[in-house]
């Protein structure tokens, strides 16, 4: 079984920097976790005058850049549409976990990452689908409330809705 939970919010909430101190905290529990982010800009992976991106200029569909150190795989989706994320899901390597930045519409275990502080409106006042609020603070809403700024709180959170999948 796929044990996949998305962390979505709105831009600058936090959600890359809670995904980072997520990591190591799955990581010491000997958890394998991938993570997907999206995003709604052009990303450049690589300068212009680099081979692999003459090669997709030139008209590669895909490209696989590898070194002794990682490898990317870069696809160009050109007419294409953007893959789902079930196809996104399909692409990657085995886990016990993955984490999707993003995706806020997709039928998936989410939480929201919420600041106020930030003066944009909450999702979880949209979307009856959330399952919790990480927060840097107390917020009147009926969700299970986390601390934003207590990872570990977090973690447990996800690996307790994850038990809950088996």
């Amino acid at each position: 079984m796929r044990r996949v939970f998305g962390l979505v919010g709105r831009s600058g909430s936090g959600k890359t920097t809670l995904i980072e101190a997520l990591l190591p905290l799955l990581a010491a529990q000997g958890l394998r976790v991938n993570v997907i982010k999206h995003s709604h800009h052009d990303v450049v992976l690589e300068p212009s005058g680099k081979d692999s991106a003459r090669f997709r200029a030139a008209g590669a569909a895909e490209v696989l850049l590898a070194s002794p150190y990682r490898y990317a795989i870069f696809h160009e989706l050109r007419d294409a549409p953007e893959p789902t994320l079930d196809e996104q899901l399909a692409r990657l390597a085995p886990a016990e976990l993955t984490l999707v930045e993003g995706f806020k519409h997709a039928a998936l275990p989410r939480l929201e990452v919420f600041r106020p502080a930030l003066g944009l409106p909450p999702l979880y006042a949209e979307d009856a689908s959330l399952l919790a609020v990480a927060s840097d603070a107390r917020l009147a809403c009926t969700l299970p409330q986390l601390d934003l700024n207590d990872a570990e709180a977090v973690a447990a959170f996800i690996l307790a809705q994850a038990r809950e999948w088996t």
